[in-house]
């Protein structure tokens, strides 16, 4: 008699349904083709404004951008060196002065906390986890003014370390929460067992919890770093014209020039390939990272 907790066994010999027979004939090669072309697909804007950023005004303005497998001799780098020499050259650094700093001290500190909510008792604990978890939906909208009140008590109003604190502030909920969920399922007995040898919890943290959580953090480091690099509220709010990021510097590009696309096309591009870079170099941890916690 077959009970509740045995899993039900498919009869031999029962032939499966059109669809079924289907879903095994295109499981290989066609679905892995299909796959490619989406792939493609979601990549042609991107192309097409690489194609756009090293065209000329008139040529933007004539005709459309795929013309140039016809018209070859369009591109030009001249875009990006009017870009460059106009001094949006300094916002791109801006941009990695704040993003860098952001994503790795939230990484750090996230980390850090996340180890002491899922393996170390202190009391208080559950209280304060679920502070932290309060905080997810605290929108980012309603700590402007008062935080813009404090930077100016401070002096750091307007400058890159006010930025930079600011997504620190707002980043950490979500990484311990993530990174929290990833600690929790890990083997007990690895910690018990370095804790036997005497080493102390700094060093169970640095030698076998971290390690063992690349995937966690390699998915929060590229979050992270697409928030900040993307970012353009806040740093509308809390950055002056000498520290402005990428996207800032393109929105005051945009109210000034109109609709000058050889200024702008050139600038989102510099500004898109940088995340597009770190996402496909961390890739394969990215979807072991989100899946982070979700089996224990």
């Amino acid at each position: 008699m077959t009970t509740l907790a045995e899993p039900i066994q498919a009869t031999p010999g029962v032939r499966r349904g059109r669809a079924g027979r289907l879903v095994d004939r295109l499981g290989g090669g066609v679905v892995q083709i299909f796959m490619v072309l989406i792939a493609l697909f979601w990549l042609l804007p991107t192309l097409g404004l690489l194609i756009v950023s090293m065209r000329g005004e008139t040529a933007n303005n004539s005709t459309g951008w795929w013309t140039i497998f016809t018209k070859p001799a369009e591109l030009t780098i001249k875009n990006y060196s009017n870009l460059l020499a106009s001094g949006f050259s300094s916002s791109f650094w801006n941009t990695v002065l704040i993003t860098v700093p952001s994503t790795a001290l939230v990484i750090g500190i996230a980390a850090m906390a996340a180890y002491a909510f899922a393996w170390i008792e202190f009391p208080g604990r559950d209280t304060v986890f679920l502070v932290v978890i309060a905080l997810l939906v605290v929108p980012v909208q309603i700590a402007l003014i008062p935080i813009a009140k404090l930077y100016g008590l401070l002096g750091i109003f307007g400058s890159i370390t006010g930025v930079v604190l600011f997504h620190v502030a707002f980043g950490l909920p979500f990484a311990i929460f993530l990174l929290r969920n990833f600690f929790a399922g890990i083997p007990r007995e690895l910690l018990e067992a370095a804790r036997m040898d005497g080493a102390p919890e700094w060093r169970i943290f640095a030698t076998v919890v971290f390690p063992l959580a690349k995937p966690a953090i390699a998915s929060l480091g590229i979050f992270q770093f697409l928030w900040v690099w993307n970012d353009l509220l806040v740093a509308l709010v809390f950055a002056d014209s000498a520290n402005q990021p990428m996207t800032k510097a393109l929105q005051s590009q945009m109210r000034q020039f109109g609709t000058n696309v050889d200024i702008l096309a050139p600038g989102a591009f510099l500004s898109l390939i940088v995340p597009l870079i770190l996402f496909f170099a961390f890739q394969r941890y990215f979807v072991q990272g989100l899946l982070a916690g979700s089996v224990k």
